[in-house]
């Protein structure tokens, strides 16, 4: 029969200690535990992510696109040819740029007989958004008032390249199956620049929303097409944002989110510590105050050779000269006392009757309670005390009651 509970036992004590871990796992310093990490986790995933996003707005509004191109449509008239483009907002102020004309060009007869032609940029502000293309024109041979609405302009020339009639024919054999295969075109590409690092003023009216390119040659030329090709040339911080992204991402990152989390964890803890402190002002004035009321004793002259609040411990006092030292002792007198009321009882046979022993026993306990801290009763029974005070009390009265009704005996 021992060795089933013995076996209970043993099994008892390995489950105690297997379930040990789940219990230190599921108690309330854990709890605990398990929230603050969650808390901060959750706070910093949340500051990262507010990292990353302010790192993207920066980078997006303080570099500017690194290329912008625009297609300009020609029109063609009596004048010159003609185009202008819209571009919004892609350009800004205080920033470098390479500025050049991509064309296609056909290389017919009327082309190749042009010879030299020019190219005429200009970039215009904002406010000239209500003119037409053709008053904004830039003509070197006038002076209009134009030049209020034009921020900067360019004029360059532009050739095709030559080659002779031997070595246009050799080529033109050479290629003759890539020709019949669409996969080659007799035009040329020409790309002609323009601005070398324009820089545009600081202020909304000082960046140009608009381009307008004029070719002007003296053959009526053909066109496959004109483009404008605006490229930024980054210096200083740009250039580190743009060339090393990876890095820049992180050295920001990490910024902010040092930052902002040292922040918050400064505002978490001056947050607790006046939210404490409030808390301790609140339960201070909170709390009652009480008011004793002064007795009838204290309102009374303090008479230092009253013996009426010493308790019942015995003293001695020193006399001068060879005198001997007095001695007192309450409870040698209430024993004389005692003894003289129980004479007194036996010879008249009468038992004891409380009077007003109830008054005096109030009266007495307040006056004993007022005057507890001239004397702590030190070694002596308060019970036993009480009890010897009661007793003189109920004798007093059953004497003085016994005086009064003897003669009607």
């Amino acid at each position: 029969m021992e060795e089933p509970a013995e076996e209970r036992s043993v099994v008892g004590r390995l489950i105690d200690t297997a379930i040990v871990p789940f219990h230190a796992a599921i108690s309330k310093p854990a709890q605990k535990a398990y929230v603050g990490t969650f808390l901060v986790a959750a706070i910093s995933v949340t500051l990262l992510c507010v990292s990353t996003l302010a790192y993207s707005l920066f980078y997006y509004n303080y570099v500017p696109h690194i290329g912008v191109e625009r297609t300009v449509n020609l029109q063609f008239g009596d004048g010159h040819p003609y185009g202008t483009a819209f571009l919004s907002s892609a350009l800004t102020s205080l920033q470098s740029y390479d500025v050049s004309i991509i064309l296609h060009l056909p290389r017919t007869p009327a082309n190749l007989a042009a010879g030299n032609f020019m190219l005429d940029l200009s970039f215009l502000s904002p406010s000239a958004a209500s003119s037409s293309p053709a008053d904004l024109m830039p003509s070197p041979f006038t002076n209009s008032n134009n030049s209020a609405s034009i921020l900067t302009s360019s004029r360059r020339p532009a050739i095709l390249t030559y080659t002779s009639t031997i070595v246009d024919t050799a080529s033109t054999l050479s290629g003759l199956p890539w020709y019949i295969m669409g996969w080659r075109k007799e035009s040329e590409v020409l790309e002609v620049g323009m601005f070398e690092g324009v820089e545009f003023a600081k202020g909304w009216r000082n960046v140009p929303d608009r381009v307008i390119v004029v070719v002007e040659a003296e053959e009526k030329m053909q066109f496959y097409g004109l483009m404008v090709k605006i490229t930024a040339r980054f210096s200083g911080l740009r250039y580190i944002l743009y060339n090393y992204r990876i890095f820049s991402y992180l050295f920001f990152t990490t910024t902010f989110f040092s930052v902002s989390i040292s922040t918050t964890f400064l505002a978490y803890f001056v947050l607790s510590s006046y939210i404490s402190k409030s808390s301790d002002s609140s339960t201070k004035t909170a709390t009652t105050i009480i008011k004793t009321e002064p007795s009838a004793s204290e309102n009374e002259p303090y008479n230092p050779l009253s013996t009426s609040d010493l308790s019942d411990t015995s003293r001695t006092f020193p006399t001068i000269g060879r005198q001997m030292p007095l001695h007192f002792s309450r409870t040698e007198e209430n024993n004389r006392t005692r003894i003289k009321e129980e004479e007194i009882e036996s010879t008249t046979g009468i038992q004891p009757l409380v009077i007003e022993a109830d008054d005096e026993e109030e009266e007495e306990d307040e006056d004993r309670d007022v005057a507890s801290w001239r004397d702590s009763g030190i070694g002596t029974s308060l019970d036993e005390g009480d009890r010897d005070r009661r007793g003189v009390q109920r004798r007093r009265a059953l004497f003085s009651g016994g005086n009064d009704r003897g003669p009607a005996l």
